[in-house]
C-alpha cells in the first residue's frame, strides 16, 4: 500500500489536524504498517529501530479508538482504559508528551506513572479519572498494591521497548501486570530486536498478531558514520576530552558502563573546561530531567550516560555518540548509536576499544554484519590492541569485566529496576474486585518493600 499522507491512514480529523500542526506530514514506514491494523483492532508485533516513529505508530490509533468509543464519557476513577508500559522514566516522559499533544484535542486525559518522585500526586491524578496511563513497571506495581489503580477496564495495552524491558529484568513484572488486564484487550508489543525471550513473551501476550518489521534485527541506521579507536584504558579520558573539544562536535552523548564511571568522566571533562552533565539511575528525577531539558534545548552540549538512557532520549541534532566503554551486548550498541542520525539527519558514532573489549567489538561486528572503520589518526592509537583485533581470535569476556558489569550496575545483586537498582521479589498476588465480594482483592506486599521504579 502506498500512503502519501496521514489522511490516507483513516485517522480522525482532530488527530490529523494536530498532526499537521506538529509537522507530521508523511507517515514513516512503521506508522504505515502499524496504524491500519491497530485501527482495525488487531494485536500487533512491531519490530523497528529507535527513531523510526514508533511512539506515534501506537499512540495515534489508540487515541482514535478511545475517542470513537466515547472513553471520556465512561471515565471511572482509578480505572484507565489504556495502559502503555515502558522500561524507563525518560521514555515514559517522552511518550506522555506525545499522548498529551494528541489527546488534548480529543478531550482525553492521561497520567504519567514512574518512580523517582512522590507517588501521591500520581495517585491523586488517577483518582480524578484518566483515560490513558503511561507507566514504568515498578511504580505501577506499587500503586496496584496501594489500590490506587485498577486494570480491569484496560482494553488497550501497549508494551514499548520490550527487549529493553527484559534486559532490565522486568519479565515477571510484565507478566504479572498483563495478568491483571482483561484477556479480550487489544495488545501491541514493540521491540527493536527479536531475541528468543521476546518470541516467548509475544506468544503469551498476543493473539494472532499482525507482524510489522521495518528494519532487519540489530542493523544500525545506515546514515551513521561508525569508527573505532584502539586505545589503552589509561588514555581513554584524555582521548575523550580531545575528541569532544573538536569544533565539529556540537552535541554529544558519551556512554559509560557504570554509574560511578559516569560521575568520574563528568568531573574529568569539567576539569578540562568542557560543559558536561551525567545521567544515571542514582540521580534524582529532578536532576535527570533538568539535564535532559538543558541537553534538548542546546544549553548543554555533552551528556554522559549509562545505558539507562540508551532508548529514553529522543533529541534531535545529536552530532556524535561516543562509546567510552563498549557494551557487552551487541544489541545495546545499536540502541546507543541510534541516538544520532534522527529525523533524516546524519550522525557519527565513535567507539573506544581497549584490550578487554576486543571480543565485544568482534561480537558487535558479527551481529551487525558490518566491519567498523578503524581510526588510526588519533594520538593514543594502540597498535598492539589493533593487532589483537586483526588476528581474528575473539578473546573471552574477562572475569574482571563481568564483575564491573554486575557490580557497577546492580549495586550488589538482585534484579535491577530501570535505574539499575536492586529490586526485591515483592509481587502482587491478584487484583480482585474494587467493590467488595470474592475475596479481599488486595495486592499483597512482601515485608521487604520494593524500591520504587
Amino acid at each position: 500500500m502506498t500512503v502519501q499522507d496521514f489522511a490516507s491512514l483513516g485517522l480522525a480529523d482532530a488527530l490529523l489536524k494536530t498532526a499537521a500542526t506538529c509537522g507530521y506530514t508523511t507517515p514513516t514506514p512503521i506508522q504505515v504498517g502499524a496504524i491500519p491494523p491497530l485501527l482495525a483492532g488487531r494485536d500487533l508485533l512491531g519490530l523497528a529501530q529507535t527513531g523510526t516513529g514508533k511512539t506515534a505508530a501506537f499512540t495515534l490509533p489508540m487515541l482514535h479508538r478511545l475517542a470513537a468509543a466515547g472513553a471520556r464519557d465512561k471515565r471511572i476513577p482509578k480505572a484507565p482504559q489504556a495502559l502503555i508500559l515502558t522500561p524507563t522514566r525518560e521514555l515514559a516522559v517522552q511518550i506522555a508528551g506525545v499522548v498529551e499533544t494528541f489527546g488534548r484535542g480529543l478531550g482525553l486525559r492521561h497520567a504519567l506513572i514512574h518512580g523517582g518522585v512522590s507517588g501521591k500526586p500520581q495517585a491523586v491524578a488517577l483518582q480524578r479519572g484518566v483515560d490513558v496511563v503511561i507507566a514504568t513497571p515498578g511504580r505501577l506495581l506499587d500503586l496496584l498494591e496501594q489500590r490506587a489503580i485498577f486494570l480491569d477496564r484496560v482494553c488497550y495495552f501497549v508494551l514499548d521497548e520490550a527487549d529493553r524491558m527484559l534486559d532490565l529484568g522486568f519479565v515477571r513484572d510484565v507478566k504479572r501486570i498483563a495478568a491483571l488486564i482483561p484477556k479480550d484487550r487489544q495488545t501491541a508489543l514493540f521491540s527493536a530486536t527479536m531475541p528468543p525471550s521476546i518470541v516467548e513473551l509475544t506468544e503469551g501476550l498476543l493473539r494472532n498478531p499482525e507482524r510489522v518489521q521495518i528494519t532487519p534485527t540489530s542493523t544500525p541506521i545506515e546514515r551513521i558514520r561508525q569508527s573505532v579507536m584502539f586505545v589503552a584504558r589509561p588514555n581513554k579520558r584524555a582521548l575523550l576530552s580531545r575528541l569532544l573539544g573538536a569544533p565539529e562536535v556540537s552535541r554529544a552523548i558519551v556512554f559509560v558502563r557504570t554509574k560511578h564511571g559516569v560521575d568520574r568522566v563528568v568531573d574529568a571533562l569539567k576539569r578540562d573546561g568542557l560543559q558536561a552533565e551525567g545521567l544515571h539511575g542514582n540521580k534524582s528525577q529532578g536532576a535527570r530531567q533538568t539535564a535532559l531539558d538543558a541537553f534538548r534545548r542546546g544549553r548543554l552540549s555533552i551528556l554522559v550516560a549509562t545505558d539507562i538512557a540508551a532508548r529514553g532520549i529522543d533529541v534531535q541534532e545529536i552530532s556524535h555518540v561516543i562509546n567510552l566503554d563498549l557494551p557487552d551486548v551487541p544489541e545495546t550498541y545499536v540502541h546507543r548509536i541510534g541516538r544520532t542520525a534522527r529525523a533524516g539527519a546524519e550522525g557519527i558514532a565513535v567507539s573506544f576499544c581497549e584490550t578487554e573489549e576486543v571480543g565485544n567489538l568482534m561480537a558487535i561486528e558479527a551481529d551487525t554484519r558490518r566491519r567498523i572503520d578503524v581510526d588510526q589518526t588519533h594520538a593514543f592509537h594502540d597498535a598492539g590492541i589493533e593487532a589483537e583485533y586483526r588476528s581474528g581470535r575473539r578473546p573471552p569476556v574477562a572475569a574482571s569485566q563481568r564483575a564491573r558489569r554486575n557490580n557497577g550496575n546492580n549495586n550488589g545483586g538482585g534484579r535491577p529496576n530501570q535505574d539499575g537498582k536492586a529490586r526485591s521479589s515483592a509481587r502482587p498476588q491478584g487484583q480482585g474486585r474494587r467493590n467488595g465480594g470474592g475475596g479481599s482483592g488486595r495486592v499483597r506486599r512482601a515485608s521487604d518493600a520494593r524500591q520504587s521504579a
